[in-house]
């Protein structure tokens, strides 16, 4: 399982880039509007990483209970 990261980089003349790591799928353009109101900016250009192609890999596991009934008699 990779670890999830969102890169912000501010540069001296005011322009701020951010790459959104370890998040496969649409879903890193969830974060988008956050790192707008967290860095009081607006996205005036995107790329989309490789991972962006990607879909994300879900591993769900069950888990079978058998219960058995016993009669105890005397």
């Amino acid at each position: 399982m990779s670890s999830k990261q969102i890169r912000v980089r501010i540069y001296p003349d005011g322009k701020i880039e951010a790459d959104v790591l370890g998040i496969k799928g649409k879903g890193c353009t969830d974060y988008i509007s956050i790192l707008e109101q967290l860095l009081d900016a607006e996205t005036v250009d995107s790329e989309y990483t490789a991972e962006y192609y990607e879909s994300e890999q879900t591993i769900t596991a069950q888990k079978q209970i058998h219960s058995t009934k016993q009669n105890n008699t005397k």
